[in-house]
C-alpha cells in the first residue's frame, strides 16, 4: 500500500523542478513553476557558483491511492540545483514567489560583463 507518494518500504524520492535561466547585460533569471508551494515551503540558497532550490508541495487533500481515478500531480519534496555560467553577486539576489511562480534575479558580477575594445592602429 503507497502513503502518497511514497511506497511503504521504499526509500524517499524527490522531484526534479523544471527551470528557465536567462540573462540579460545586468542578471541572471531564473524562473520555476511551483504551483501549490507555499514560500515557507521553499529555500532558495545561492553561492557565486551554485542556485539549490529546495522545498515540499503539499497534497490539498488525503485520498489513498486507491480513492484515485488519475494522479498526475507531484506531491511531496523536490528540489533542483543549478551551476551558474558566470561569477554572480550571490549577496545582491532576489527571490520572488507569485501566483506559483518563483523567479529568482541574481546580478551578474561586475568582473564577468563583457567589455568590448576598440582596436587602435599601431
Amino acid at each position: 500500500m503507497a502513503e502518497g507518494n511514497i511506497a511503504i518500504g521504499e526509500e524517499e524520492t524527490e522531484g526534479q523542478l523544471a527551470i528557465d535561466v536567462y540573462q540579460d547585460e545586468e542578471n541572471i533569471y531564473i524562473l520555476a513553476p511551483i504551483a501549490g508551494t507555499a514560500s515557507a515551503d521553499v529555500n532558495v540558497s545561492i553561492t557565486d557558483e551554485i542556485v539549490s532550490i529546495r522545498g515540499e508541495r503539499k497534497s490539498g487533500h488525503k485520498a489513498s491511492d486507491e480513492e484515485h481515478f488519475v494522479q498526475e500531480c507531484y506531491w511531496g519534496p523536490f528540489s533542483r540545483t543549478f551551476v551558474l555560467p558566470i561569477a554572480v553577486s550571490s549577496d545582491k539576489a532576489k527571490a520572488t514567489l507569485k501566483d506559483g511562480l518563483l523567479q529568482i534575479t541574481i546580478p551578474k558580477d561586475s568582473r564577468s560583463k563583457t567589455k568590448s575594445l576598440k582596436i587602435e592602429m599601431g
